[in-house]
């Protein structure tokens, strides 16, 4: 009896221990450090310096759950790159762990982002005033909305995002030893199938993309069903609602965009709305 205790008690602690070291992505405090006294000169901390380094003990399992949603780990960086909203976490979390296991440091030059190797180097530039910083990747998130990274205070007192909490960026992976970030790259998708390809004759009812910021309702594989979530849309939102096509050797797509949209905030609202309307799975894109 008293051995069938003894080992219950064993089996209950090894499965706290392996929960402890999972490195599941929750910003759990683990030296709960008060932010520094002396607030350093923003300007002198220099970028991530990107270098070989091995993946992190903790933060890249190939899958984990987050607020019921399931997120992918990505085997390699190798050429990443996206555009979308960025947002910054600061002083609640500061000297607290991060994924990988590292204290956060709310005065490096750092970031969080959902599906990279931990860690992974970024360039990321601000759409909207041209700013770039180079950040090391080491923790999971952000998992509010559309963003797509969460950004360290001092990066996000660089790219000139803090005041207003988010902002447009691209993120662009980089391969230590590899290409400069800035050395031009092929088109993205939606530039190569708006400059290279015809628009298809079935699809007058579409419009060309602007550049600014959209929220993408969803991509159906039909000109019916799209052009049918277009006028309900249209019957409740005053904003411009547009069909883009995009040919796909594996078939077309039609992509409902709303926008262009003034900003993040207006982005925002506009998604709480759609999603009270039943289009729950909006998503940010950046032209």
């Amino acid at each position: 009896m008293k051995a069938n205790f003894l080992r219950a008690n064993l089996i209950a602690l090894a499965t706290l221990t392996l929960f402890a070291c999972s490195g599941t992505p929750q910003r759990e405090p683990q030296d709960s450090a008060p932010p520094p006294s002396q607030v350093p000169d923003i300007a002198s901390i220099p970028d991530a310096v990107p270098k070989q380094e091995p993946l992190s003990r903790y933060g890249n399992m190939p899958s984990y759950e987050v607020f019921g949603k399931t997120y992918y780990t990505k085997a390699s960086a190798e050429g990443y790159k996206e555009r979308g909203v960025a947002s910054w976490y600061g002083t609640k979390f500061h000297g607290r762990r991060t994924s990988s296991g590292e204290p956060y440091d709310m005065y490096a030059m750092t970031a969080a982002h959902k599906t990279l190797p931990l860690p992974t180097y970024a360039e990321v530039t601000n759409l909207e005033n041209g700013r770039k910083v180079i950040v090391r990747i080491n923790d999971r998130g952000p998992f509010v909305g559309d963003r797509i990274i969460d950004l360290s205070y001092t990066a996000a007192v660089k790219l000139g995002i803090k005041e207003r909490g988010t902002g447009m960026v691209e993120v662009r992976a980089i391969t230590p030893g590899g290409a400069s970030p800035s050395t031009p790259r092929q088109p993205t998708e939606t530039q190569t199938q708006t400059q290279a390809q015809p628009q298809p004759q079935k699809v007058a009812q579409t419009s060309p993309m602007d550049a600014g910021v959209y929220l993408q309702v969803g991509a159906f594989s039909t000109m019916s069903r799209a052009q049918e979530v277009k006028t309900t849309l249209e019957q409740q939102i005053s904003d411009s609602v547009r069909i883009q096509p995009v040919s796909r050797p594996q078939g077309d797509v039609y992509r409902v965009r709303i926008g262009p949209l003034a900003n993040v905030e207006q982005s925002d609202a506009l998604a709480d709305r759609l999603s009270r309307m039943g289009f729950a799975e909006t998503q940010v894109v950046v032209e």
